[in-house]
């Protein structure tokens, strides 16, 4: 029964080590997503602000042929 005992508390200390990194790896895991979301923002925010719109601006446009 003691052996058993010893047995069982060794599984459990086991388990919470085991649970405590996995913890530590899902707050590095959601740091880096979080820093990722953040560049990923940004970057779609620099190429919004560098794309050209294919229509010119009225005083860019050449009249048209017949004036």
């Amino acid at each position: 029964m003691n052996q058993q005992l010893e047995l069982l508390e060794t599984k459990v200390a086991f388990q919470e080590m085991t649970i405590e990194e996995l913890n530590q790896m899902v707050v590095t895991l959601q740091a880096d997503i979080s820093k990722l979301k953040e560049q990923l923002m940004l970057l779609s925010q620099k190429l919004q602000a560098t794309q050209t719109s294919n229509i010119a601006n009225l005083s860019e446009e050449t009249p048209p042929p017949h004036y």
